[in-house]
């Protein structure tokens, strides 16, 4: 694991921490590109490069708190490992910091959403995919399928409770097609968002007051995000990302978010770079002075 710090800043006290970095590079349900456990390092280390003066919001965003927490010990074994991060994730919610989580495959998420959920009764989840990740179980083999996998991470949140917002999704198996048709899931398929963003205030009304943003990187099209498992063409920019999820901060408050599925590729520290420019802006967004 990196000894680094997001942002390669001084590191406060926790007491002092608004914001606590959480890496979980789990990657126990990975089932086409690999590496997803070398995400948090990935971004991590490329944040140490970045300018912390950002333009858009004209402050230092490093500056209101940032902390980053060491990886837990993970189980490759799912369940065991999201017993693990649900007893993080609830401790440092239950002190009042804002958790920002580093994926590691998008399995995790739930857990997130569940400790959320235990202090935010009416938290919605606004899912940024090119995937439902709706299928009741999945597995490779396929022989042996697991409810806790990556594909099927949204219908472990939806079965929570949970209401779910997904933007950008370009691709689903026939069960997910059903289930969407049957639960009538708010879905803003990639192809019917491109050519404007008058869909944006509509997708942000469907959302709750309390949101937890669940980002799987692989919601850019490869063209800018060619470093994760399951690639999809046809996918956001990086400018219609961010005024997305301006917007998204300016109406709603995002209570916790994480972002999934980087899988670093060697020559392509360009991909970890956005990844973690995406954290930055996330926090920044989040967390207004």
């Amino acid at each position: 694991m990196s000894k680094a710090n997001f942002c390669g800043i001084e590191q406060p006290s926790y007491e002092k921490a608004r914001i606590v970095i959480l890496p979980a590079g789990y990657s126990g349900t990975v089932s086409y590109g690999k590496g997803t456990e070398k995400g948090p390092d990935a971004i991590i280390k490329a944040s140490t490069h970045m300018e912390l003066w950002d333009i858009e919001l004209k402050q230092d965003i490093s500056a209101r708190g940032i902390l980053t927490l060491p990886q837990p010990k993970l189980d490759k074994n799912p369940e065991r490992t999201h017993q693990i991060l649900y007893s993080e994730i609830k401790k440092h919610v239950a002190k009042n910091k804002f958790v920002v989580m580093l994926g590691g495959e998008h399995s995790i998420s739930s857990v997130m959403a569940k400790a959320l959920k235990e202090k935010y009764s009416k938290l919605s989840v606004l899912q940024m995919d090119a995937h439902t990740d709706l299928r009741y179980e999945y597995g490779e083999p396929p022989e042996k399928p697991t409810k806790w996998s990556h594909a099927c991470v949204m219908r472990r949140i939806r079965e929570m409770g949970i209401p779910t917002v997904a933007v950008g999704i370009r691709s689903q198996c026939d069960e997910e097609a059903i289930y969407v048709k049957k639960e009538k899931a708010p879905i803003y398929y990639a192809k019917d968002i491109h050519d404007n963003d008058a869909w944006m205030d509509k997708a942000i009304a469907q959302l709750t007051d309390d949101v937890f943003l669940t980002f799987d990187i692989d919601a850019f099209d490869p063209s800018i995000m060619p470093a994760t498992g399951t690639p999809e063409p046809g996918g956001l920019q990086w400018y219609q990302t961010l005024r997305f999820l301006k917007k998204v901060t300016e109406k709603k408050k995002i209570v916790g978010f994480d972002v999934v599925e980087l899988a670093p590729q060697k020559g392509m520290h360009h991909a970890d770079f956005l990844a973690a420019l995406l954290v930055y802006k996330l926090i920044g967004y989040c967390n207004r002075t």
